[in-house]
C-alpha cells in the first residue's frame, strides 16, 4: 500500500542530494580551477625564463603529453647543444632536502620526484636508437618564483626557475647541430603534443559507436608565445658561455645504438664487455660508470692494470658527465690495494728495490744443473711464473702448483721442473722476509685478506677495464667488494690485447657469467687498413680466454671508416730512423685537423721512450711523456711505451724502434718459451697498432 506523499518525500531526498553532490563538484572544480591557474601561472613563468634559449638554437617543446598517459603532462623538454632536459614546474614552499627525501612543509614528496626521474630513465631508452649517451638526459624539478637553489633527489636536479638556463648552458656545447636535429625528431614522437591522442582516439570510437551529439566548447582565444623575460648580466653571460663553449668529442655524447642500449643494460650478476680492439670497450665502460653511478646513487669504483690510465679517464669524465665527478673512482688496482691497506692502518713496506735484491739472491744461487737454466729458458719467463703463476694466484703450497693447468703459459712443465720453480719462489720468499721487504703482488694479497675479514661496504658497482691483464687474485679481491649483486661487476677487455704472461679463468675466481656476456663487433676506430695491418700481428696466435675457452680473437662485423695504407720504414741506423721519424711527423702536422697533441709515438721500453722525447726535442718538437698524460689537450706530441697506451686512441701513431725479427717469419726452432714470448710482443705491436685512427707509421731497427 502507497503511503500519502512518499514519492513526493523520496524526490526530495533525491533533489537535495543531487544538490549537495553538485555543491561538491563545484568545490572540487573551484579546486581543481584554483590548481590550474597557479599551474598556469607557474609554468608560463618557466616558459617565460627558458625563452632566451630559443636564441642560442634550443627547442622548447612545451605542454607535451607523459608518455604512456592520457592526460598527464610535461611542462617543458628542452633539447640543444647541451643535451636534453625534462623540465617539470613546481609550485612547492617551504622546500627542505633531507638526504634522499625532499617535502613542502611537512608533506613528503619524494615520490612525485621519483616520478620525473622514471620519466628521464625511459627516456634515455627511447632515445637509445638515436644513440645519445644516457648520460646526455636529464630531469629537472624547478621551483616556481625561486633563486640559487640547488638540490639533487633520486638524480632529479631540483632548481630554482631562474637557475635552469645556468645549469643547462653550463653543460657547454655536447650535440653538433646535425645530431641536435636527430634527437629532437626522436623527441617529438616520443612527446606528442597534448591532446593528439584524445583526437585520435576519438576518431577511433567514431567508426564504431552511434552517432552522438557533441555540444562544442568555446573557442579560447590563441596563445600568445610567451613574453621573452629581460636578460640580466648574469643571464647574458650564461647565455654567451653557452655559445662559445667548444663541443666535446662525439664520443662523449653519442654512440652507437648498441653501445648506448648496453651502456643501460642491467645484468642480475658479475658480466663482461668484450670485443676486438677499437670497438668502443673503455668508451662504454666510461659511460657506464657514469650512468650506474647517477641511477644507483652509488660510489662506482672504475679500475685497470695500467696505473696512469685511470688519470686519463678521471680526467674524461669530468667532460662526458661533469656531474658525476666525486661519485666515481678512478684507480689503478696496485694503488687501490695500497690505499686500503693504508687506510685500515695495516702496516708495510711499499715495493721497491729490495723485492728485486731478493730475487738476484734466488736466482743466483740455483745450480747450473738446475732445469730452470736450461737454454729453452730464461731468467725473465721464471720471474713471470712467480709474478702471474704462484703470487697472481696465492698459491702457498706445491701440490696446489703440481697440479695447475698455468693458464696462458705455452711450455708444459714436468714435475721435476715444477719442483724446482717452486724452490726459486721459497727462496725468494725466504729473502723477502729477511728484508722486511713486499712485492706488489703481496699488496694485493694482504688487501684481498683483509677484505675477505672485514669487508668494504662504499661502492655499488665495480668495473675493471683490460680485465684479461689482471691477475687472478686482483680479480678476487675486486670482485669481493660487490660479490655477485645485480650490476655489481663489469669486466671489459679483450683476451687477444693480453701482453703479459700467464693468466687466469674466470672459473678459478669462483665467477661465473652464466650468459651476461655481450660482445661489441663494429670498429669506430681503426681505418679498414689500419686494422688489417695490425690483424697480421695476431693472425695465428691463440689464446685461453678468461671465460676458459681457447680463444683466436673476436671477430669484427664491421669498419666504419677508411684510409691510408700504413707505411714501413726499415731503418739502416739510429740516426736514419730518427730522421724519418721526426719527418713523418712534420708530415701529418700539415694535414688540416692534426695537432701535436694528437700525435702518439709508442715503444717497447722506458729507456725507449727518453730516447725518443730526446730525437723530438732535439728538432724543436715539443714532448710530454705518458706518464705525465693526465688525459686534458696538450700542444705536444705523446711518447710512452704501448702498454701505457692501452685504453687511449690517437689520430697519429708512430711505433718506433720495432725489432725487424716481430715482423719477419719465424726461422729455425724455437722453444716454446720463445714462442710464447714472440706472440706476446707481437700481441703488443697489434695493441700499439690499433691505437691509431687515421694514420700508422712503423719504424723498424735491426
Amino acid at each position: 500500500m502507497t503511503i500519502a506523499g512518499e514519492s513526493a518525500g523520496l524526490e526530495a531526498h533525491r533533489q537535495r542530494s543531487l544538490a549537495r553532490e553538485h555543491r561538491r563538484q563545484a568545490d572540487d572544480a573551484e579546486q581543481r580551477a584554483a590548481r590550474f591557474e597557479i599551474a598556469e601561472r607557474t609554468e608560463s613563468e618557466t616558459a617565460r625564463v627558458l625563452a632566451p634559449l630559443a636564441g642560442i638554437g634550443y627547442h622548447l617543446l612545451a605542454d607535451r603529453r607523459w608518455p604512456g598517459s592520457r592526460t598527464a603532462q610535461v611542462d617543458m623538454v628542452v633539447v640543444g647543444r647541451a643535451g636534453v632536459f625534462i623540465v617539470d614546474t613546481k609550485a612547492w614552499r617551504e622546500v627542505a632536502v633531507h638526504g634522499d627525501r625532499i617535502t613542502r612543509g611537512q608533506e613528503d614528496v619524494t615520490d612525485d620526484v621519483a616520478r620525473l626521474a622514471d620519466l628521464a630513465y625511459a627516456t634515455e631508452a627511447a632515445l637509445a636508437e638515436t644513440g645519445l649517451a644516457p648520460n646526455e638526459v636529464h630531469a629537472i624539478a624547478a621551483l616556481a618564483g625561486q633563486r640559487k637553489m640547488h638540490a639533487r633527489v633520486a638524480s632529479v636536479d631540483v632548481l630554482g626557475v631562474h637557475d635552469v638556463i645556468g645549469h643547462i648552458t653550463k653543460r657547454g656545447a655536447r650535440l653538433s647541430a646535425s645530431r641536435v636535429d636527430d634527437v629532437l625528431a626522436a623527441l617529438l614522437r616520443y612527446f606528442p603534443v597534448m591532446g593528439e591522442q584524445a583526437a585520435e582516439t576519438e576518431a577511433k570510437d567514431a567508426t564504431t559507436a552511434p552517432p552522438h551529439t557533441v555540444v562544442p566548447a568555446p573557442v579560447l582565444p590563441r596563445e600568445q608565445p610567451p613574453a621573452v623575460a629581460d636578460l640580466d648580466d648574469d643571464l647574458a653571460d650564461q647565455l654567451l658561455d653557452g655559445v662559445l663553449d667548444a663541443p666535446i668529442e662525439d664520443w662523449m655524447a653519442f654512440l652507437d645504438p648498441a653501445q648506448a642500449k648496453l651502456v643501460r643494460r642491467s645484468f642480475n650478476g658479475p658480466a663482461r664487455i668484450r670485443g676486438a680492439a677499437g670497438t668502443g670497450k673503455t668508451v662504454v665502460g666510461l659511460h657506464r660508470a657514469a650512468y650506474l653511478a647517477r641511477a644507483t646513487g652509488e660510489r662506482v669504483l672504475f679500475t685497470t692494470y695500467i696505473a696512469t690510465l685511470p688519470r686519463v679517464l678521471e680526467s674524461l669524465l669530468a667532460r662526458l658527465a661533469p656531474d658525476m665527478v666525486g661519485h666515481v673512482d678512478f684507480v689503478g688496482v696496485h694503488k687501490f690495494a695500497k690505499d686500503l691497506l693504508d687506510e685500515r692502518g695495516i702496516p708495510f713496506r711499499a715495493p721497491g728495490l729490495e723485492a728485486r735484491l731478493a730475487f738476484d739472491d734466488a736466482w743466483n744461487a740455483i745450480r747450473a744443473s738446475s732445469p730452470l737454466r736450461s737454454a729453452r729458458f730464461t731468467r725473465r719467463y721464471w720471474e713471470d711464473e712467480i709474478k702471474h703463476v704462484i703470487k697472481g694466484r696465492g698459491l702457498t703450497r706445491f701440490d696446489e702448483y703440481a697440479d695447475l693447468a698455468r693458464v696462458g703459459r705455452k711450455h708444459a712443465l714436468p714435475l721435476e721442473t715444477r719442483q724446482a720453480a717452486w724452490d726459486l719462489y721459497d727462496a725468494y720468499e725466504s729473502g723477502l722476509r729477511k728484508r722486511r721487504a713486499l712485492d706488489w703482488e703481496d699488496v694485493v694479497l694482504l688487501a684481498r685478506r683483509s677484505l675477505r675479514d672485514r669487508p668494504l661496504e662504499r661502492y655499488g658497482a665495480v668495473i675493471v677495464d683490460e680485465a684479461q691483464d689482471l691477475s687472478c687474485a686482483m680479480v678476487s679481491m675486486l670482485h669481493g667488494l660487490v660479490g655477485d649483486r645485480q650490476d655489481g661487476l663489469t669486466l671489459i677487455g679483450d683476451g687477444q690485447q693480453t701482453i703479459y704472461p700467464g693468466g687466469y679463468t674466470l672459473g678459478e675466481v669462483g665467477i661465473s657469467l652464466a650468459g651476461r656476456g655481450v660482445v661489441l663487433d663494429v670498429n669506430h676506430r681503426n681505418t679498414a687498413e689500419i686494422l688489417d695491418f695490425a690483424k697480421e700481428m695476431v693472425a695465428d696466435d691463440q689464446f685461453v680466454d678468461i671465460e676458459g675457452v681457447d680463444g683466436v680473437g673476436d671477430a669484427v662485423s664491421d669498419v666504419t671508416r677508411s684510409g691510408r695504407v700504413p707505411t714501413v720504414h726499415r731503418a739502416t741506423s739510429r740516426a736514419d730512423h730518427d730522421a724519418a721519424m721526426t719527418a713523418h711527423i712534420a708530415e701529418v702536422l700539415r694535414l688540416v685537423g692534426t695537432s701535436r697533441g694528437d700525435v702518439g709515438v709508442l715503444v717497447a721500453t722506458n729507456r725507449q721512450v727518453d730516447e725518443v722525447t730526446a730525437a723530438l726535442r732535439s728538432t724543436g718538437t715539443p714532448a710530454v711523456s705518458l706518464k705525465d698524460y693526465d688525459g686534458k689537450p696538450v700542444d705536444a706530441v705523446k711518447v710512452g711505451t704501448i702498454k701505457r697506451a692501452k685504453g687511449l686512441e690517437f689520430k697519429q701513431v708512430l711505433l718506433a724502434h720495432v725489432p725487424s725479427r716481430l715482423l719477419a717469419p719465424v726461422t729455425g726452432d724455437p722453444s716454446e718459451a720463445a714462442r710464447e714470448r714472440r706472440e706476446l710482443d707481437r700481441r703488443e705491436l697489434y695493441v700499439g697498432m690499433t691505437r691509431a685512427r687515421d694514420g700508422l707509421w712503423v719504424g723498424v731497427r735491426g
